[in-house]
């Protein structure tokens, strides 16, 4: 399977749903993360901790590696523009589209969909990142008017927790860091993971 994770606006969680749909994978069948952005943050983390059961690897050495691999997870740049988003869904399964529930970040997430319907295509599913506990009601509105709109989402959702800023900070996938949530945190990964089986 390829999956393909693409955000309008940064700090949408992207590269930590990359690494973790990764992660999980990999407890699969053999995976590679390939990072596409610029700011190589998916290399960046893999780096600064023991390393990751996963290979990670920059995007342009993915004809030379993915052979090796059942599953390859694809970290993007931010802005992609209409071009990049063919691209993205050409060249995959299934193209994630992580997004946080609030009205600053739903105008990027609203571009990107528009963009995507203007390409013709459904091979995306939102997922909702950095959702806030209750009583907070961010999260659930974003999911009614995304349904209401037709948009492809996940069931499952990720809570904002610091267990994730920990992992990156470490360089370890959330289940490996010292946190009274890094169960809670891996299991939402995990449950977006069956999702996609």
């Amino acid at each position: 399977m390829i999956i393909t994770l693409a955000s309008y606006k940064g700090g949408a969680g992207k590269t930590t749903s990359a690494v973790h749909l990764a992660a999980y994978f990999q407890t699969l069948a053999p995976t590679l993360l390939l990072d596409g952005d610029k700011t190589k943050n998916a290399l960046n983390w893999s780096q600064r901790g023991n390393g990751f059961s996963f290979r990670v690897a920059p995007v342009d050495q993915a004809a030379r590696l993915a052979k090796s691999y059942e599953h390859i997870v694809i970290d993007t740049g931010q802005r992609p523009d209409a071009a990049d988003l063919k691209e993205a869904v050409d060249a995959c399964d299934l193209l994630i589209i992580p997004a946080t529930p609030s009205p600053l970040d739903t105008d990027g997430l609203i571009q990107t969909v528009l963009a995507l319907k203007k390409i013709g295509t459904d091979s995306f599913r939102v997922l909702l990142t950095k959702v806030p506990p209750p009583p907070e009601r961010d999260a659930m509105e974003l999911r009614k008017l995304l349904e209401d709109e037709g948009v492809s989402i996940f069931k499952g959702e990720i809570p904002r927790l610091k267990a994730f800023e920990k992992a990156a900070g470490a360089g370890e996938i959330v289940q490996q860091t010292n946190d009274r949530n890094a169960n809670r945190a891996w299991d939402s990964y995990m449950a977006i993971g069956k999702e996609l089986m």
